[in-house]
């Protein structure tokens, strides 16, 4: 008799989402994929795809065949997660009036970046923003398995849990993390499926302990770094006080039903933007080369990755460095510097032009890891080290305004065999 196992799994963003659209509207370039509800949503086609991608990389291509399909189709379906309430319910009918809680999520986080060229440097008029899902956020979405393949079940579900499992976009600079929550099981023989319900609110068997599919792609690095003094990661913005601000974000809290209280955000773009110009620094001074040296600009492309050209020449490539976005409660004092801008030919200053930058004074410890693609071997890992020991030591300030002696930190930084 076939049986069918069906899993409910509840999972909450570790990090921001960006699951993108594929479209763009008057207020921002990439907003988020949204429901019939205008609720934050993931495909279950996304999700299959990260998933068929990384079973791959742990049983290899016959069995990701046998499993998620080729030509005689999939043993492997997968819902589209819907996310989760105040109550932690899904909403699978239409609302004709949403809580305050849905209505946090009409405006989302917007992330500004900046599109960078082959050389690791700002690219000039390439400004764009992109639409984020709260971290905190919670989905939930089924997995069924048909025939008798228990132990490839548990082998998908424990993907899930894995460290490098990421969902959407953005996976390399800090987007797309999550954890579980919760996972539910049961197994139904060919008669009682045809009672169960398809509802994702419906009850469904006994808690699962889900075990991370282990695999031995990448090294965990770890940093534990401290602010010497002050530091800004810039929001772009000003307020009543300063021209210039911090970035900060709010949280989902499903325990207060709403959002937290601000907190202080550390960007993995920002941090991966220093990273990569200071690791092709090292990497071409220990290949007794210059900046123009071409290895330097392929070693940047191909280990900390690359964009798409908008032209559509070139493919762009994901990289091979998994940063996460770091976040602090908000508890630490701020610190306002008055400036005045600087003729760059006079030397002098320009009338008019004072302004303010609000900094942190933090002296909170930022617990940072990094995955490392195992494949990043020689000059190009000792070059990625020598610029983990300039952060430890204050040689890389990191955030913004370091040209003023801001973002200096001091630390230690370790490695270790990731569990993904």
């Amino acid at each position: 008799m076939r049986t069918r196992d069906v899993a409910h799994i509840v999972i909450e963003a570790d990090t921001p989402f960006k699951v993108g659209s594929n479209a763009s509207d008057f207020l921002q370039d990439s907003p988020i994929q949204r429901d019939f509800n205008a609720l934050p949503m993931i495909l279950g086609t996304s999700l299959t795809g990260v998933l068929r991608k990384e079973f791959e990389q742990l049983k290899g291509s016959q069995k990701v065949k046998d499993i998620f399909g080729d030509e005689n189709g999939s043993k492997v379906i997968v819902s589209n997660a819907l996310m989760l309430d105040e109550d932690e319910k899904v909403h699978e009918e239409l609302l004709l009036e949403k809580s305050s809680f849905l209505k946090i999520f009409e405006t989302l986080p917007i992330r500004e970046h900046t599109a960078i060229t082959e050389k690791g440097v700002a690219k000039e008029h390439a400004k764009f923003d992109e639409e984020v899902l709260y971290k905190g956020t919670r989905f939930k979405f089924s997995i069924e398995m048909i025939e008798d393949e228990k132990d490839s079940f548990e082998e998908v579900l424990g993907l899930l849990a894995g460290n490098t499992f990421r969902i959407g976009g953005g996976s390399t600079k800090g987007f797309g993390k999550l954890k579980i929550v919760e996972i539910r099981c049961e197994r139904f023989e060919s008669d009682s499926y045809e009672q169960y319900s398809s509802s994702l609110n419906s009850a469904l068997g006994d808690l699962y302990e889900v075990k991370a599919e282990v695999t031995q792609q990448y090294t965990s690095y770890k940093l534990r770094i401290t602010p010497d003094d002050f530091f800004m990661f810039g929001s772009g913005f000003g307020d009543e006080d300063a021209d210039a601000t911090a970035v900060y974000e709010h949280v989902i809290d499903y325990d207060k039903k709403g959002l937290s209280e601000k907190r202080v955000l550390m960007p993995a773009s920002s941090l991966k933007g220093a990273i990569a110009h200071r690791t092709v620094f090292h990497f071409n001074r220990l290949e007794g080369k210059s900046i123009e040296n071409s290895d330097g600009i392929l070693l940047l492309s191909e280990v900390f990755g690359s964009a798409k050209e908008s032209d559509g020449d070139g493919a762009g490539l994901k990289g091979k460095v998994i940063f996460s976005d770091c976040y602090q409660n908000d508890n630490q004092e701020t610190k306002t510097f008055d400036h005045v801008a600087i003729d760059r030919f006079t030397g002098g200053a320009i009338d008019g032009a004072l302004f303010q930058e609000k900094t942190l004074s933090q002296k909170d410890l930022w617990k940072i890891e990094i995955l490392m693609d195992k494949d990043v071997q020689g000059n190009a890992l000792q070059a990625f080290e020598n610029t983990l020991d300039d952060i430890t030591t204050g040689m890389l300030p990191l955030g913004g305004m370091t040209t003023k002696g801001h973002g200096v930190f001091g630390g230690t930084w370790s490695k270790e065999q990731s569990n993904a």
